[in-house]
């Protein structure tokens, strides 16, 4: 079965064109990896740290049955980070684990990860996660997440995982 992906980079200097967005190939990368025995649809987008624009692609992607929205910027505690917030207002049922698992993992790396707001949620049957802006902080938590990634899709589609 095919797996749709959709990466969101939250920036406001890659979506003016100031810098080349890193962190949305490197999370493709990285998901073709972590899923590389799946075959796998990815789409790339880049949106400014601007609540509506953001709220916008996320629901055309839920609106187009995407299995997972990865979103990479905007967790932080700078004044234009929103996408913890606009993504809290979309989901249904928060994966509160997630976000703590990835700054527990991250922890181990850098102290700065206690700064990270991300946060997990499922809109639909679609799973939304945020990650880091950071090319490599996103690489590093797509292969720490990946074996649960694939078992929360199992879990969406009510396949028996426990025998």
């Amino acid at each position: 079965m095919n797996l749709k992906i959709a990466i969101i980079t939250v920036s406001d200097r890659a979506s003016a064109g100031i810098y080349n967005d890193e962190s949305g190939p490197a999370a493709e990368k990285a998901l073709r990896n972590a899923f590389e025995s799946r075959e796998l649809t990815a789409e790339r987008s880049i949106v400014p740290d601007d609540p509506a624009k953001l709220k916008e692609a996320l629901q055309g992607y839920v609106s187009r049955g995407f299995d997972f929205i990865f979103t990479t910027g905007g967790t932080g505690i700078g004044p234009r980070d929103i996408t913890p917030e606009v993504t809290a207002e979309l989901v249904e049922k928060e994966i509160p684990g997630i976000g703590e698992a990835m700054r527990a993992f991250s922890m181990q790396i850098t102290k700065n990860a206690m700064l990270s707001r991300a946060t997990a949620g499922l809109c639909g049957k679609t799973i939304v996660i945020n990650l880091p802006g950071s090319p490599k902080a996103v690489t590093e938590i797509i292969e720490f997440l990946a074996d649960v990634l694939a078992h929360s899709q199992a879990m969406i589609r009510g396949e028996d995982t426990h025998q």
